[in-house]
């Protein structure tokens, strides 16, 4: 007797209804997020993308069984194209092709480290000691807030050159550390969430950039993008940008970002970041994937990959890379002089 009812209540008039209007409300904000070039107000839902196909999904088996076949199948098909713009159907780990590698020759590997640290960390020494092990040449780090640059002291041995910028916000702000010299003196922007440096690898100059962007609209992300825009365009070819851009890579703001500075490698590496308090699990699986390290042609990515939670609401992201052949450091260094005469 409940299957017949079941069927009956299922093809009644208010379900199907019912049915139809809760795929709509999925997937007109799914659709949105596909012209955020039109607007950042229409961008803000693409960050959700994977979240709201799930949803539509879902939706669109309730369509099925209230037999809208047609309204369903349509809906399954937007679902499962927009994961695919996601990378969903991708593995979470990116190594460079075989061809990329050989390009770059057999040069040194260099390792670069990025973490949101999260400006409350109730245990810094779970990060010092990811440090520790990974013995990055570079960590960008965000949300360096005053308790931070305490704790930070106790590597300033093993990290001895520093681009601090001021943290004009209690959450605090980009820090990079290196192992290797600086070749400037670096430099700050937006409120001290940017920061570039350039580093000396073996005698090869390397722009290091350490980026924490804030929300999307109604915000101010899109306000601080435009500001960077020039900056990231006189970028060299040998340069690197890591941050939380508290933004997902298929949206518009990362890809305005990435065709600005003319960045060629944008690995996709999967969520980062959740709430604290989710299990670490949740975070690598229904998190939002907005931790990022972009690289221009004269840097190969030879591998890019999260680590293991240490306590901080985003990922740590480790990169290993090698360089393209180009000028030594004292070429570059002779004519930026010659170009100051």
């Amino acid at each position: 007797m409940a299957m017949p009812r079941f069927r009956a209540l299922a093809t009644s008039g208010p379900a199907r209804a019912a049915a139809l209007l809760l795929a709509l409300a999925i997937s007109m904000p799914l659709v949105a997020g596909f012209l955020g070039r039109l607007h950042p107000a229409l961008d803000a839902f693409s960050h959700f993308r994977a979240h709201l196909a799930v949803l539509l999904a879902m939706a669109c088996l309730v369509l099925l069984a209230t037999r809208q076949w047609l309204h369903g199948a349509v809906g399954l098909v937007l679902a499962i194209g927009a994961v695919a713009t996601t990378g969903g159907f991708l593995p979470w780990h990116a190594v460079a092709s075989g061809a990329a590698t050989e390009a770059a020759g057999a040069g040194p590997r260099y390792r670069l480290l990025h973490l949101n640290m999260r400006y409350d960390h109730p245990d810094p020494g779970r990060v010092l000691s990811l440090i520790g092990r990974t013995r990055p040449d570079v960590v960008t780090l965000n949300e360096a807030s005053p308790a931070w640059r305490q704790s930070l002291r106790a590597i300033a041995a093993a990290y001895p050159h520093r681009l601090d910028c001021p943290d004009e916000r209690s959450v605090g702000s980009v820090l990079i550390l290196s192992r290797r010299p600086f070749l400037d003196l670096g430099a700050c922007g937006l409120g001290g969430r940017f920061g570039l440096v350039t580093v000396d690898f073996g005698g090869h100059a390397v722009e290091i950039a350490s980026l924490h962007l804030l929300w999307p609209w109604p915000f101010a992300q899109p306000k601080q993008i435009e500001e960077l825009l020039p900056v990231l365009g006189a970028l060299g070819e040998h340069a690197l940008l890591a941050g939380d851009f508290n933004a997902a890579d298929w949206s518009a703001s990362v890809r305005r970002i990435a065709a600005a500075g003319g960045f060629t490698s944008m690995p996709r590496l999967g969520p980062t970041w959740l709430v604290r308090s989710a299990p670490d699990v949740l975070r690598r699986w229904i998190g939002l994937p907005i931790d990022h390290v972009l690289a221009k042609q004269g840097v190969v990515l030879l591998d890019a990959r999260r680590l293991d939670d240490v306590g901080s609401d985003h990922l740590p992201v480790l990169v290993e890379f090698t360089l393209r052949p180009q000028p030594t450091t004292g070429d570059i260094a002779i004519a930026g002089l010659d170009a100051a005469r």
